[in-house]
């Protein structure tokens, strides 16, 4: 036998730090200094930005105050709507959660601890940028002003939801808010957002393409395609990353965060790549303004990894006490984005403790109201609130001739049923 006398080899199975009945203690988390990054020109090269996706762009400071060149200095207009947004998309969240447990739709997933990794973004692209979404970024077409009430309705697949009841709860489709949509399959939506992109830059356009997904879709194969088609034709896409810690069940480790940042990925690329405070939204529009602006004036694609943390279970379907300790969230040593931005808007001296709490309260009864009103609708079970008829509707502009038999047959079957 060759090699006996060598040591057996071991293999390294990833561990979280914390697993139930842990108490959670980030003491040796290396905290970035809130404005120490540099902001490099929009159109250096990606060889020369090779710290920033090791590094962690941070604008605000523990006393909430915006330091450094990559403070995007919004008017007070800017920051108080992106903090009425982030309410919002909570508020949203609590209730359509206690919905899914009332039994009047079956799935739902919340973004808590996540709102500015959307919400921010959004406001820093411009709404005619197509949006390619995973199934957290909610907060896209809440910061798009898209009503909520429609929203409501395709979770409940009533007899208003524009999509007939064809998607899986929160899985939207809104073309006029240019929203893509939401693909249950992880990862589908980078090739297609750079494919979109590709086209928008050889139709000669001025729109640029954003995509997000969680950090475990990168070990996708999609995941790679998307990259290297997006170098090679330098598509004018913004590639959003958001390590949120955990997957379903399993922790980063197990997509690679052991080994290096997601950010870096896009260094084997030759592609920029950033990594973001994901839980401080002035670093998260400032990011994405610099990606967008980058991808404008044909420098091509940016890899932004939001670094943040699921509050949350992962669905109404997951419960996290079985898999992580029941005080990381609490702990997680970059605080709330809401709590974060709120302090720093106070400081400003634009808000204050009782405007905050009277437009918690607002917001909480505006998504009371719109879930009111798409009840009228109808609810999951209230029973089936879609017609049959157009099923196999929607596909494609002629219907081929095995769909036409097929919707023949299930006619039959239901007339011979009784249906």
């Amino acid at each position: 036998m060759t090699g006996r006398n060598l040591p057996p080899l071991s293999l390294h199975v990833p561990e979280p730090s914390f697993r139930p009945g842990d108490e959670a203690d980030y003491s040796s988390f290396p905290m970035p200094v809130a404005g120490a990054v540099r902001r490099p020109e929009v159109g250096a090269a990606p060889a020369e930005m090779r710290d920033l996706a090791y590094d962690m762009v941070r604008v605000l400071d523990p006393d909430g105050v915006a330091q450094g060149p990559w403070d995007p200095r919004l008017s007070p207009e800017t920051l108080l709507k992106m903090l009425r947004s982030m309410a919002l998309t909570r508020a949203f969240d609590e209730r359509l959660y206690r919905a899914q447990r009332q039994g009047k739709t079956s799935f739902y997933m919340k973004c808590t601890g996540e709102e500015a990794t959307s919400i921010a973004a959004a406001h820093a692209l411009d709404y005619d940028d197509m949006c390619f979404p995973s199934y957290r970024q909610q907060g896209l077409l809440i910061a798009r002003d898209w009503p909520i009430v429609d929203m409501i309705n395709q979770i409940y697949s009533n007899r208003a939801d524009r999509l007939k009841g064809r998607q899986m709860p929160i899985m939207y489709s809104v073309r006029d808010a240019n929203f893509f949509s939401i693909s249950g399959n992880l990862t589908t939506q980078y090739p297609q957002a750079v494919g979109w992109a590709m086209a928008s830059a050889a139709r000669g356009d001025t729109r640029i393409a954003a995509a997000w997904c969680g950090e475990g879709s990168t070990a996708e194969g999609d995941f790679h395609s998307a990259m290297t088609f997006a170098a090679v034709y330098r598509a004018p896409v913004i590639f959003n990353g958001i390590n949120n810690q955990w997957a379903i069940s399993s922790f980063s480790g197990f997509a690679g965060a052991e080994a290096t940042t997601f950010a870096a990925r896009a260094i084997g690329y030759g592609i920029a790549g950033l990594r973001v405070d994901g839980n401080d939204a002035l670093a998260v529009y400032a990011a994405t303004q610099w990606a967008a602006d980058r991808a404008r004036s044909n420098h091509g694609p940016t890899l932004i990894e939001h670094f943040t943390y699921r509050a949350e279970g992962h669905s109404t379907s997951d419960d996290p006490t079985k898999y992580r300790s029941a005080d990381e969230g609490t702990k997680w040593p970059l605080g709330d984005p809401i709590a974060r931005l709120k302090k720093h808007v106070i400081g400003l001296g634009i808000w204050d403790e009782e405007r905050h709490a009277a437009m918690d309260r607002e917001v909480a009864e505006q998504v009371k109201a719109a879930q009111r009103e798409a009840e009228k609708n109808g609810v999951l079970h209230d029973g089936l609130k879609q017609s049959f008829d157009p099923m196999f509707e929607d596909v494609f502009e002629t219907m081929p001739w095995h769909l036409e038999e097929q919707r023949e047959q299930m006619l039959e079957e239901r007339k011979a049923a009784g249906i």
